[in-house]
């Protein structure tokens, strides 16, 4: 049986460094070989951060992070280790701006700086066929989320915690739904970098000494996102400091704000999968956030009855399955076969996503 190897690169929103994977596909089974974390230098996580709004000189200042995050890339891709040939890297790149509202969403990295540094074919730039088709062009984990963690005897949600949360429905027998549902790590890991100085608030502990503000966390749930139907994504682009000044009074206790700002990732995800994942046995998290014992806490009592559980109880580390999420991609666009979901995506139909960069 033919074995091929892929890679996946994914850095997301939370900004805090690229995740790499080796990946072996066979033709019923995926298998993560190998997982590394490459984290970006202080000055290279500052720069992406400005990126997200505009800024003075902006062209070149995202031509030259593209760059630099080329290199990154390449690095981690060489701490792979493949011992034998890749097929193709699968690389997100850094999303800097994602605007399905006004039809582009745009993702740095210089694909073709990475296919020359690693003489590897890459796959990059997925989402902007699916916004061509007049799609959200997010999420696109859902199929892959279905591929991994799908059962035909239970109704299941797989639950990712980025800077920003999505879940995958993945109903027995019945067809895969996704969505962003608001905040995930974002705004907690930007009101720890102000007050603690540190990029975020290990497993939680601050914010565990912190009260919820009820009057503050009901405000910032009447945002217009939290009620808009699917599909709908979303990112930095809303949820970000700006939007945390703009939700507080005078003076507010840091700490209170910090275990206000969990409670809201919590009732956010737990209301999305009341409303639009009705019959759910369990919902499977992964992410970055996993890693946040508070987080999890609070989302396992918002989502009571409904069990929540870590994916690497489903034989993937949590910290993993987005960079193999993007492999899958690159393998599904050398095989001409669709990455997305119109159902999820809103797109006018499937399509074949990512541009091929040659070795």
């Amino acid at each position: 049986m033919s074995r091929e190897l892929y890679a996946g690169l994914m850095s997301g929103t939370s900004l805090d460094g690229v995740d790499a994977v080796l990946v072996e596909f066979s033709a019923r089974s995926a298998s993560v070989l190998r997982h590394v974390h490459e984290a970006f230098e202080p000055s290279l996580r500052a720069e992406l951060l400005a990126l997200q709004a505009p800024v003075s000189g902006e062209l070149e200042r995202a031509a030259t992070c593209g760059n630099r995050l080329a290199r990154v890339y390449a690095q981690a891709f060489a701490a792979l280790g493949a011992d034998r040939p890749v097929q193709a890297i699968g690389c997100h790149g850094q999303t800097v701006r994602h605007r399905p509202d006004a039809g582009y969403t745009l993702q740095i990295g210089n694909a073709a700086l990475l296919a020359e540094l690693t003489r590897t074919r890459v796959v990059a730039d997925f989402r902007s066929r699916d916004i061509a088709a007049g799609g959200q062009g997010a999420p696109l984990v859902p199929a892959f989320h279905a591929a991994a963690f799908g059962s035909p005897a239970e109704n299941r949600v797989v639950l990712n915690l980025g800077g920003i949360a999505n879940v995958s429905w993945l109903p027995a027998g019945g067809d895969v739904r996704g969505f962003d549902t608001g905040p995930g790590n974002c705004l907690i890991d930007l009101w720890a970098a102000r007050h603690l100085g540190r990029s975020y608030d290990d497993r939680g502990t601050w914010a565990s000494g912190g009260r919820v503000n009820a009057p503050l966390l009901a405000t910032m749930l009447m945002e217009p996102y939290f009620t808009m139907p699917p599909p709908k994504s979303t990112g930095r682009d809303l949820f970000n400091e700006a939007w945390i000044e703009r939700h507080l009074a005078a003076s507010p206790d840091p700490q209170s704000v910090q275990a206000t700002l969990v409670e809201l990732t919590a009732k956010s995800v737990a209301s999305a999968v009341e409303r639009y994942c009705t019959g759910a046995a369990r919902v499977i998290a992964c992410g970055g956030g996993v890693a946040n014992a508070r987080l999890m806490e609070r989302l396992g009592a918002a989502l009571a009855p409904v069990a929540l559980e870590s994916s690497d109880r489903h034989g993937l580390d949590p910290t993993a399955v987005e960079a193999a999420a993007f492999a899958w991609l690159a393998r599904e666009s050398l095989a001409g076969r669709p990455g997305n979901l119109p159902a999820v995506t809103g797109a006018t139909g499937l399509r074949v996503l990512g541009a091929i960069y040659p070795p």
